[in-house]
This record gives structure tokens, C-alpha cells and sequence, in this order.
């Protein structure tokens, strides 16, 4: 079923995704991979390529011929309700085969693919939210569906952003012993929901502390209530950004609780007051995680999974960022506020919700080769996600698999609109760079060509931002 291609990007509300059904174990692998580049398949059609798998829509899109490798990709958080910033927007339940694909057009990256003869097949999950597990089973139920009906792939790689990207991660973490051979997760929550819902947690609470004493930070009765704790936190963050000596301080100081960037897609952070506006993104990110999504995630796993009982924020400041706080604030500034966070009272999880929540965080144990990309600059799910993953992966013995990281890093300077045109920003690469890691993973499993720097160089294109020097620090926790 082919489609005219339409120039869409991939669209995560930056206040508000964090772009992450019932066979539950799909076909074997077969006892040979072929190298044809011309492989055999049921013709697609509106009655086998489109429908729906216990209540997943999901889409199948072939290539005239077909090179033999199944794309099975994986979309972001969708918002299970409204969003209170985009309150006309509809709640999204329409697969997606490749980034920036629609029900109606294929985008240009799906486009460029299917031209190079991959099989594309995307799927939506039984529900919205942090359906981490919906969508682990929505990639096995499409699998074997695909097999079912389509054809037999000689190798199936799961990609996927954001949430999904943990999906990815996920099965290539339960099934890459059976029929995944490859995973390519992009700017994923790879750390996991606990990791990243603490992080949110200290942002949450430090804005209570700081700016908001009213906002409640568990225990939401549902989203409504969720939303109207984000509406309190955002007015204080956004009048904090008009008091230069009171609330630009507090900003700054609680982006460095999460170790955000000085950039986003649309700020470039090449002055202090474009590095205040980022950073107030970034908390507003997090704020909408800690309060909207965490209501999803909450009511999930039966109870509140975060803690910072343990969190040391004054250890989280570094010395660059106490003196632009104390010069902006006056002298002690840093300590004042310091005092302010301690002086709350402080959050305990519950054991068995933090459990539930922990079941969907990767292991690190891997099959596959994995090759993951990252914006250096992402205001939404931190880089150093990346740092969490590749540590767990290294941690296990005689591991199998093998992990390729990469990153794009932003230009110095970019307008606020169209904005950083890659490295800045969640999930905002080029479409060259979607198409290239698609490329770097094939060659890695079907060829056995490891990504050297080179080669990575080379599929992304030198309008990517690609960045062989960068890596991220350790998570801000750990500091």
C-alpha cells in the first residue's frame, strides 16, 4: 500500500510528551537469514494492511520490492486527555509506520525508506499514557500478525522515539533471542520511570518550594485534578521568568537540579535571557511529567513510585552555576534557596508502585546490537538517559549484544523560529538522520558493519549535527 509523501515532522509538544495488546511471545527466528534483496510477500491491500489487534490500530506499508527487512517502529507518549496548553487538540489514536507518518500521508522519511525497499509497519497502543506495556505487546502482536499475513522477514528491526524508544528497548530486551534482530532507540526514556519520574519529582518539588507552596505533588484524584496542580506550577514558573532578581535565580537554580541544557529547539541559549527561557522550558517539561503523566503512571502501578528522601540538591549545583545564581540574586542567593528546599517536607514511594514502575525500566541485557541516538540539547527526556542505559548494559556479564550510542549536537546560534534545525530539542533530528540510522542498524545486522564514526558520519549527513566527541555526563541524581 503505497502513499504520496507529504513533508510532516515529528511533532512532540515539548510542554507535554514524553514521546513512550494479546500474543504475548512472537514467531521464531528462522533457522537461515537469506541476503535476497528481492523477498516474497502477500500483496498489501486496505483489508490486510490496515486494522486493528485488541484494541491497537495499526498499519503495514510495503515496497514494490522488498529488501527483506521488516522496520517495526515504535511512536511516543500520546496524552490520554487534553492537554491544558493545547486544549483543541485531539487525543491522537492513529498508528504511525515511520516518524512524521500519518493516516493519510507516509512523511518523507517513511517516504526515502520504502523507496530502499524496507517494510514498514507502526502500530497505536490499547491505551494513551505511560502504556509502556501496551506497547511492548502491540510490537509483539503486530510481528506476528505481519508474519502471519505478509511474508516472513529475513531480519526485523524495532526503532522507535521517546516513549517509544523505551518500548524499543524493551523488545529488544524480551525478544531479541527470537525474532528481533536489531533495535534502534531514539531519544528514549532508556533509563526507565523511575529514574526519570524522581527527576521530575525534584523539579515538582522544588517549584512548590520555591515558587508555588500550594501545588500538590501526589496522590491527583485524575487528570483533571493533575491538570489544574500544572496550571498553579506553570503560572509560577512563567511569572518567575518576569522577576529578574527573585525568580530568574530560582529558574536557573532548578534547572540545575535536572541538569538541563541551555538550549531548546526554539531558544539558543547564546545569551543569558535565551538560556533562562530554555531552562524555563525544561522545568515546565518536567512539570508536566510530574503532574499530568505521573497522575497516568500513578493510577497504573497502584500508588506514587517516587522519592527524593534521599535527593542532595546542594551537591547538584556546581560552582559556574552559584556564582551566575549569586550574581543575579546578590550574595548568598544559592544558600537562601538551598534552605528553602531543605526546609520541605520530603517524598517516600511506595514500595510496591516504585516496583511496578521499575519492571519497565531495561535491564541492560541485550541480544542484538542496539544503536541509539540523542540530542545532546533535549529539554524533555535528558541525554543522559543514554549514560543510565549504557551503564546498566555494561554492568552485565558476558553480555551478548553490543551498544552503539550517538549524539547530535545544535549550532552555537539559531533563530527562535523554524529554530534549531537539529541537535536542540526533543527528538528533533533530520529527516537524513532517521533515514541514516536506519541505514547504520541494517548494515550492523544484516552485514555485520559495526558503526565507526565514519560510517555514522556518513549516514546522517553533515547537515546533522552528529558529534563523535560528545557524551553525556552521569545522571543529575548522581551527582
Amino acid at each position: 500500500m503505497r502513499r504520496p509523501s507529504r513533508l510532516r515532522s515529528l511533532l512532540i509538544v515539548s510542554t507535554a510528551a514524553l514521546g513512550l495488546a494479546a500474543c504475548s511471545s512472537s514467531t521464531e527466528v528462522p533457522a537461515a537469514r537469506s541476503s535476497a534483496t528481492d523477498v516474497a510477500f502477500t500483496a498489501c491491500d486496505q483489508a490486510t494492511c490496515t486494522g486493528e489487534i485488541s484494541g491497537a490500530k495499526f498499519e503495514i506499508v510495503m515496497p514494490d520490492t522488498w529488501n527483506g527487512t521488516l522496520l517495526l517502529w515504535s511512536h511516543g507518549i500520546r496524552a490520554p486527555q487534553r492537554l491544558p496548553l493545547y486544549p483543541k487538540e485531539p487525543v491522537v489514536t492513529d498508528p504511525e509506520v515511520a516518524p512524521g507518518s500519518t493516516p493519510d500521508a507516509i512523511g518523507d522519511v517513511g517516504q526515502q525508506l520504502l523507496d530502499q525497499g524496507y517494510a514498514l509497519a507502526g502500530s497505536a497502543y490499547a491505551s494513551n499514557g505511560w502504556a509502556v506495556d501496551d506497547g511492548v505487546t502491540a510490537g509483539e502482536d503486530l510481528h506476528q500478525y505481519f508474519v502471519d499475513h505478509i511474508g516472513t522477514p529475513n531480519r526485523t528491526i524495532v526503532w522507535g522515539a521517546s516513549l517509544g524508544g523505551l518500548v524499543t528497548a524493551l523488545l529488544e530486551q524480551k525478544d531479541g533471542a527470537t525474532w528481533v534482530d536489531g533495535a534502534a532507540p531514539m531519544c528514549g526514556v532508556v533509563a526507565g520511570g523511575n529514574d526519570n519520574l524522581d527527576l521530575a519529582l525534584d523539579v515538582t518539588y522544588g517549584i512548590k518550594q520555591l515558587m508555588a507552596p500550594q501545588l500538590q505533588l501526589t496522590g491527583y484524584s485524575g487528570w483533571a485534578d493533575a491538570a489544574k496542580q500544572w496550571k498553579t506550577g506553570y503560572d509560577a514558573v512563567l511569572a518567575a521568568g518576569k522577576n529578574i532578581q527573585v525568580g530568574v535565580p530560582e529558574i536557573i537554580f532548578l534547572a540545575a537540579l535536572a541538569d538541563a541544557q541551555p538550549q531548546t529547539k526554539t531558544y539558543d541559549g547564546a545569551d543569558l535571557t535565551s538560556q533562562v527561557e530554555a531552562y524555563g522550558e525544561a522545568l515546565v517539561n518536567a512539570l508536566t511529567y510530574g503532574t499530568l503523566f505521573r497522575s497516568d503512571i500513578e493510577n497504573r502501578v497502584g500508588g506514587n513510585p517516587s522519592e527524593n528522601t534521599t535527593s542532595n540538591y546542594a551537591a547538584r549545583i556546581s560552582t559556574d552555576e552559584r556564582t551566575l545564581i549569586d550574581s543575579i540574586g546578590g550574595k548568598g542567593t544559592t544558600n537562601k534557596l538551598l534552605a528553602k528546599m531543605a526546609a520541605g517536607t520530603r517524598v517516600s514511594a511506595d514500595p510496591t508502585a516504585r516496583e511496578a514502575l521499575q519492571a519497565d525500566t531495561p535491564t541492560g541485557a541485550i541480544t542484538d546490537p542496539v544503536f541509539t541516538v540523542h540530542t545532546r540539547a533535549d529539554p524533555l527526556v535528558i541525554a543522559q538517559n543514554e549514560t543510565v542505559y549504557a551503564n546498566r548494559v555494561a554492568d552485565v556479564p558476558q553480555q551478548v549484544g553490543d551498544l552503539v550510542q550517538s549524539y547530535t549536537v545544535a549550532p552555537a546560534t539559531y533563530p527562535p523560529s523554524p529554530g534549531a534545525p537539529y541537535g536542540a530539542g526533543h527528538c528533533n533530528f533530520t529527516t537524513q538522520t532517521y533515514v541514516g540510522t536506519v541505514s547504520v542498524i541494517n548494515d550492523w545486522v544484516q552485514n555485520d558493519v559495526y558503526p565507526a564514526h565514519a560510517a555514522i558520519a556518513r549516514a546522517f549527513g553533515p547537515a546533522s549535527g552528529y558529534n563523535e566527541v560528545y557524551a553525556p555526563g552521569p545522571w543529575p541524581a548522581q551527582n
